[in-house]
């Protein structure tokens, strides 16, 4: 009998022991959508539902080396980036990507965590703009992060997320998502663009104070449907009913005393 072909996504980020972000929703996330996750650690952070009380970068050599364990093995599908910290970091992994072209790149610019606290240093966001948004297929900022790539005031209307988007792809990516969860209305819309169309995923707000790792896991997503070989648009438009689901399956949940984390087993529960 042939052996099976698995598809493979990696991600690069953080490690949150909490459980909630990171790392450990990234291949919650994957797991979710039948996709075998691989790691590479950039960080080691003390964290849990009420804030981020400590972190411990990697070594850039210590990244590379668990990159390249990885990448001379496995057939990796998809790859997805989250908290990289530093300038060093950031043109580090960039350049690591470099070696793997093939291989589409989902960047979230992680920049604040939910509970307010920086994840990524001021003096970071040039390399992310130079050196690893143009390796991307799609980057995936939120509203604010958005603002802070671009140098300009937060979008308030879809009009000025679309606007937006378009800057943004003349850093050079393939595709931007702006996440409109830190918007108003009764709707969470999130703008994607192509370069050729724009396209809205909107879903109900849900009320619930459990939003600890839904940028990561909606990365994680929509790197899930591309390593399954799924068009670009169908892995977003999956991807975000897929956090929506989450957010709403756990909007009850009661772990941790703070910002508590989606649920990612919802899946599994009813499979």
């Amino acid at each position: 009998m042939a052996a099976e072909a698995v598809p493979i996504a990696l991600t690069i980020a953080g490690s949150d022991p909490s459980g909630g972000a990171g790392i450990q929703a990234d291949l919650k996330t994957f797991s979710a959508f039948g996709i075998y996750g691989a790691t590479i650690i950039t960080a080691l952070t003390a964290q849990n539902t009420h804030g981020v009380s400590g972190v411990f970068p990697i070594s850039l050599e210590f990244i590379a080396a668990q990159f390249h364990s990885v990448v001379s093995d496995l057939e990796v599908s998809s790859i997805k980036t989250g908290m990289l910290g530093d300038a060093a970091t950031v043109e580090t992994v960039a350049r690591l990507l470099a070696e793997v072209p093939r291989v589409p790149v989902v960047v979230d610019p992680v920049m604040v965590a939910t509970s307010g606290d920086v994840l990524l240093r001021a003096d970071a966001i040039e390399a992310v703009r130079s050196a690893l948004i143009p390796r991307a297929q799609l980057i995936t900022p939120n509203i604010p992060e958005a603002s802070r790539l671009l140098d300009c005031p937060e979008a308030e209307t879809e009009d000025e997320m679309r606007t937006q988007a378009e800057a943004l792809m003349k850093l050079g990516c393939g595709a931007v998502l702006v996440k409109g969860g830190h918007g108003a209305g009764a709707d969470a819309v999130d703008v994607f663009f192509d370069g050729r169309e724009h396209q809205a995923f909107r879903r109900p707000r849900v009320e619930t104070n459990n939003t600890h790792g839904t940028g990561c896991t909606l990365s994680a997503a929509i790197a899930a449907g591309l390593a399954a070989g799924k068009p670009l648009p169908e892995a977003v438009e999956a991807g975000k009913l897929f956090v929506w689901r989450a957010l709403d399956a756990g909007a009850d949940m009661r772990i941790g005393s703070g910002h508590g984390p989606v649920d990612h087993n919802f899946a599994l529960r009813k499979a």
